[in-house]
């Protein structure tokens, strides 16, 4: 019904994934190389042909688009009076740090993790705290006797969670996301949930809104969601924050209006209301093909780069590959790989401690684009191991 083969030349256009040499390959940037749900197209011709464009409210049909599709699809009962609309997921994490946040207080993350947690918390002159994830046989856990000494630290104030977790993949259980909860509590900390990846699961499961997982998640947290990923509709600077808290909501509403981000283009809204209200064929056909390749990506690896293994993932379009088994850190296998086929692929060293010997790479492209990539991969990993 939907057309994830068809190869769209994104070299010539705005794209910052595709702004790169014309014999290289971008499996980095997270965005998807695929159209929008048509259901999207639609709604955005429709409102092009109205062709008045002055200031933009927040329609009641916007509330209850995210309300809905997260009642019915992830079990969190949301409310109108605590969603505020944003323009974009990192922003508005850059917004709220800034005021739940002074400046020489600790931030804690759990790296390996998406690279710009690390931008946002340097530029409000915060401290960075890694909780390292634990990796052993193939898979992450938190070490949560290390988190609690991290959040007991009377110099923090804030916790960055990624759920579903960029770049690993890992879809956090209700329990550790509840245990996580109750440290936050304890110690007085802010959980600050970035939720961005939450539709891009593997079929059959879902993720656990941070929120959802306990009463205490829910009072102690402020949750940043989004169509951008699932639909790729990065561009369009459209998202939402979730603040249940009353006092909490107040500073945070406070922050994005201050920062003006809490006003919407005219698309922004319209396209948040078409994903949620008619997306959803699209995105389970989407979900299948994304898995299709992953599938694709483990037995390429398996057969032809045993050297290389793919980290288990339950969700995100990106893989997390192990690199451990060669003689260079992900960072030199990243530049070596670009020397040498083209091929673009971000090291792990970007996301902090525990990335040093991984690669992420993108496959939310057509099949011919993701074989394209990993033969590539096998021929620049044949030529470094030869050198």
């Amino acid at each position: 019904m939907y057309d994830f083969d068809t190869v769209i030349d994104r070299r010539n256009g705005d794209s910052i994934k595709w702004k790169v040499a014309e014999n290289e390959l971008p499996m980095w940037v997270a965005d998807m190389d695929f159209r929008t749900a048509p259901e999207i197209l639609d709604a955005l011709k429709s409102r092009l042909d109205h062709g008045v464009f002055g200031y933009a409210d927040v329609p009641d049909a916007w509330y209850n688009a995210y309300i809905n599709w997260w009642g019915r699809r992830h079990h969190l009962k949301m409310e109108k009076e605590n969603l505020v609309f944003s323009a974009g997921v990192m922003p508005s994490i850059f917004s709220v740090i800034e005021r739940l946040a002074a400046p020489g207080e600790n931030i804690v993350i759990q790296s390996p993790v998406y690279n710009n947690f690390y931008n946002c918390i340097e530029n409000g002159d915060c401290n960075v705290v890694e909780n390292k994830l634990l990796y052993k046989s193939g898979t992450y856990a938190i070490d949560f006797t290390d988190l609690e000494q991290k959040l007991s630290n009377p110099q923090t104030t804030v916790m960055i969670l990624c759920n579903p977790h960029n770049p690993i993949g890992k879809i956090w259980s209700a329990e550790d996301l509840a245990k996580i909860g109750e440290l936050a509590k304890k110690y007085n900390v802010i959980v600050i949930s970035d939720e961005i990846h939450c539709d891009i699961t593997e079929p059959g499961k879902s993720y656990v809104p941070f929120a959802a997982a306990s009463e205490t998640c829910r009072e102690v947290s402020v949750t940043c969601i989004a169509p951008t990923k699932t639909f790729n509709l990065a561009s369009l600077h459209t998202s939402a924050v979730y603040v249940a808290s009353p006092t909490l909501r107040r500073k945070v509403r406070h922050a994005l209006y201050t920062d003006k981000i809490a006003a919407p283009n005219s698309f922004a809204t319209v396209a948040a209301i078409a994903a949620f209200e008619q997306g959803e064929p699209w995105l389970e056909s989407l979900r299948e093909y994304i898995w299709e390749n992953r599938k694709l990506v483990e037995d390429f690896l398996a057969k032809e780069l045993p050297e290389i293994k793919a980290v288990k993932g339950d969700a995100t379009y990106l893989v997390w590959l192990d690199i451990s088994a060669l003689p260079e850190t992900g960072r030199n296998v990243a530049a070596y790989l670009r020397r040498k086929t083209g091929l673009l692929l971000i090291g792990g060293d970007a996301y902090g401690a525990g990335g040093e010997h991984f690669l992420r790479m993108n496959i939310a492209c057509p099949k011919s684009v993701c074989l394209e990539g990993l033969n590539r991969l096998k021929q620049g990993i044949a030529a470094l191991l030869q050198a």
